[in-house]
């Protein structure tokens, strides 16, 4: 849907619009739902911080990075935020490094570099395509500050619907004065290809979709949830295996089986396997029975 949005608009335009009218949907649904909106300076710093990392500057480079790389490239460039979620949780919000989310983290990488090794084989290695690749690099370790951040918002008692609401306003409100002193031009694609991607990426891709992810980061943590970022590479190829008779690999069918696992691992569902517990309930029956000795022995 990205793609749709390039082209005639200016990528930072395209992110004015985007959510620019997220933000209108959000105030209006939290006006009509009688929410509060007070909240004290430092609540709004937060936002403030939020809004750009998450809905601002992040997506601005995205979109720059797609108008010089594929997509399936950037999408495995941006799973790398994962580890700055991690390094940033630590950090910020104090919040220890699992083990199992690193180990998860790394499987699921894995998976996607090989899910599209075809199409990292044909990338040219022209300067374009670096500064792709440098733009979604940077999106993605503005993005994981983001995500921290939303999480620590959360922990100070700032809803996530206002948050966004706010978030998303102030973002558009900079990165319009930004395009505006830039010079560039506020035109408008009326195809529809490009209106239908708008209306879909402004709903579905930043209110719902985001209101439900920030949801999920608040419960079990910005670094299980980052991971659920892996999966969207996986759900792309799933429509082009539909819609463009993408042809799998033996590569990509196991680079899909190591996403699935890695999850699997990341969430912290392998515990409920019963050969883990036989071997957690062993292991604790061995250390039960190591002889302990003692000095005068």
């Amino acid at each position: 849907m990205v793609t749709f949005q390039l082209g005639k608009v200016a990528p930072i335009v395209s992110v004015v619009y985007r959510f620019g009218l997220a933000s209108i949907i959000l105030f209006a649904f939290a006006l009509i739902t009688k929410k509060s909106f007070k909240f004290s300076a430092r609540q709004h710093q937060l936002i403030l911080i939020q809004g750009l990392t998450l809905f601002g500057f992040n997506y601005w480079l995205t979109y720059i990075g797609i108008t010089h790389i594929n997509s399936a490239l950037a999408a495995i460039l941006s799973t790398v935020h994962i580890y700055f979620i991690v390094v940033y949780s630590r950090l910020i919000l104090g919040d220890p490094i699992r083990k199992e989310v690193v180990i998860g983290s790394s499987v699921g990488i894995v998976g996607i570099f090989l899910l599209f090794l075809p199409e990292m084989q044909t990338a040219n290695e022209k300067l374009a395509t670096w500064t792709g690749i440098i733009c979604i690099l940077a999106g993605s370790m503005i993005s994981s500050l983001g995500n921290v951040l939303s999480a620590a918002t959360q922990r100070k008692a700032v809803p996530v619907v206002q948050a966004n609401a706010l978030g998303m306003g102030y973002a558009s409100i900079l990165l319009a004065i930004i395009a505006f002193f830039s010079g560039m031009e506020f035109n408008f694609d009326t195809s529809f290809k490009y209106v239908g991607s708008l209306l879909y990426l402004a709903v579905f891709g930043s209110v719902i979709a985001f209101g439900a992810y920030l949801l999920v980061l608040g419960r079990i943590g910005a670094d299980r949830a980052g991971y659920i970022s892996l999966v969207y590479p996986v759900i792309a190829m799933i429509i082009s295996t539909f819609y463009e008779n993408y042809q799998w690999t033996i590569e990509a069918s196991g680079g899909l089986i190591l996403i699935l696992f890695g999850k699997y691992i990341a969430m912290g569902q392998y515990r409920k396997l019963r050969w883990h517990k036989n071997w957690k309930q062993k292991r604790l029956a061995n250390a039960d029975l190591t002889p302990i000795h003692n000095e005068e022995s």
